[in-house]
């Protein structure tokens, strides 16, 4: 291994530490408190260090987005795969995102609700976000109904799931009904 590779691979290391800390910091304390200097006290490296990978926490932010998307898309497909017959595979779908909305709260505020400098649906969208939604598409595409086209029938399904999520998690839907909602989003919307 030459200088230059092994140089490239200890600065991807410490990239990945740097996003590992900042995800994990946020998921004990909440984003106000990853800050530049205390990623750099926690990965015993100096703010000039970090700096070197990311221009400040809203690209680490972004980064720690991405790898969620990531995430969410494995979770989606370990979930659908088992499944069998269309109805079996929306609701897996359904119950594997809203499940990984509330493991992952601060990783999901980095993917839809904090400025991480992402874009969505435009050509410069990043892939792991691309294929997030890919994961959605591949399930809710097959029951999208007739002159539907199957990329909009999948946003509106992610809007309701993002809607649920997000409304539980902040109190305003009582926890009690998740399973119940689970099953008349996926009744309702999609026509199995």
């Amino acid at each position: 291994m030459s200088v230059q590779e092994r140089k490239q691979r200890e600065r991807a290391d410490r990239e990945r530490l740097i996003v590992a800390t900042a995800r994990e910091l946020a998921e004990q304390q909440g984003w106000d408190a990853v800050t530049t200097r205390r990623l750099a006290e926690r990965i015993e490296y100096s703010q000039p260090v970090l700096y070197s990978h990311f221009r400040g926490k809203r690209e680490i932010i972004g980064a720690v987005a991405l790898e969620g998307a990531a995430d969410l898309a494995a979770a989606v497909r370990a979930a659908v795969a088992p499944a069998d017959g269309p109805r079996a595979r929306v609701g897996a779908l359904a119950g594997a995102y809203l499940d990984f909305a509330e493991r992952n709260p601060a990783v999901y505020d980095a993917m839809f609700q904090l400025e991480g400098g992402l874009a969505f649906a435009q050509e410069d969208t990043p892939e792991q976000l691309k294929d997030a939604f890919a994961a959605l598409l591949e399930t809710l595409g097959e029951v999208a109904g007739d002159g539907i086209h199957p990329g909009v029938f999948t946003e509106v399904f992610w809007a309701s799931l993002h809607g649920l999520a997000t409304l539980t998690r902040a109190g305003r839907l009582p926890r009690e009904y998740t399973e119940q909602r689970l099953d008349l989003l996926v009744d309702r919307l999609s026509s199995i």
